[in-house]
């Protein structure tokens, strides 16, 4: 089976060199979709890497719609998509490649991420409903850390360590197989930012393949390059963050009901005016806006919104 790289670009020049020394030029087809970024990516990708198909977009259309155009130019049976700060160890590609050969209804795969530092990054979760939201905002996990029910949305009692069929792999690193794109439609450009992978994954598990966590692939991912929507690194309440909590929303919209959407809303106000209550300077701040915006409309006017 072929494998073409699929790679989303946003002002990323630096981590973007490093992903494409380990991947170009080698035996997969390669394809970079720059989102319009104002870095010299697009320079760089033609300069040093000229056997990477490179596709310029006029404007920044989303990860998940810039992922859609990457995989319409791409030829391979398999699209391993790769952001920008990642990279693989070794022969993680050639690993996924045949773990995908050998489980025919694995629709998509995601494998073992790691920490630049080399520690585990965590990166199994399940989609969103009001309850998950809620076990997470407002620290209800913290309870009963090793009981399912309060911790299935960030995976955290996942060990990482054996291969198995779950709801959502995180969206750094992920193989799709080519006929399950086509099968779903791919991403919806809907979820500009945020939310676009559980979304696929709902899906394609919906359509009858399967969705695996495989450990023995892995890559080293960095994080938050292109969005820079750390919660934890001088807080702000902006457009990046405004995504995240429009992707829960939207999911919950999406699968589950108008209803459910506006009960998931009122449970992260909840939550993240908790947080601003028991933190204190920029992130109490932060906290709070978030609040209050998530207060500001009904989850359909706040999703009609975009900044």
């Amino acid at each position: 089976m072929t494998v073409s790289i699929v790679i989303v670009s946003f002002n990323a020049r630096e981590h973007l060199e490093r992903c494409l020394e380990a991947v170009a030029g080698g035996a997969h087809e390669v394809v970079v979709v720059d989102n319009a970024s104002a870095d010299g990516s697009a320079a760089l990708v033609r300069e040093r890497f000229p056997s990477v198909k490179l596709v310029e977009l006029d404007e920044n259309i989303g990860f998940g719609a810039a992922n859609n155009v990457g995989m319409a130019a791409a030829s391979g049976d398999l699209f391993l998509l790769l952001n920008s700060d990642a990279w693989p160890v070794e022969d993680a590609i050639e690993r996924l490649a045949a773990f995908a050969a050998e489980r025919p209804r694995a629709g998509i795969v995601g494998p073992r991420l790691s920490n630049p530092d080399g520690s585990l990054q965590r990166s199994v979760r399940g989609w969103p409903t009001p309850w998950r939201l809620a076990t997470e905002y407002l620290f209800l996990r913290r309870l009963g850390r090793r009981t399912r029910a309060l911790n299935a949305f960030y995976g955290a009692g996942f060990d990482h360590g054996s291969v198995r069929a779950v709801e959502v792999v995180k969206g750094a690193v992920l193989l799709v197989r080519r006929v399950a794109y086509e099968a779903t439609g791919g991403f919806d450009p809907a979820f500009f930012m945020y939310g676009e992978e559980m979304d696929l994954c709902y899906r394609v598990g919906r359509a009858g393949w399967e969705v695996v966590f495989d450990p023995g692939a892995e890559f080293v991912h960095v994080g938050g390059v292109s969005t820079g929507a750390r919660w934890g690194e001088r807080p702000s309440f902006g457009p990046m963050r405004r995504e995240q909590l429009r992707g829960h929303l939207r999911f919950v919209a999406k699968h589950q009901g108008a209803r459910s959407a506006e009960r998931a809303r009122h449970v992260l106000a909840a939550g993240l005016r908790l947080r601003a209550l028991l933190f204190r300077g920029d992130a109490a701040r932060a906290y709070g806006e978030a609040a209050a915006w998530l207060r500001s409309g009904s989850t359909a006017e706040l999703l009609a919104g975009r900044g």
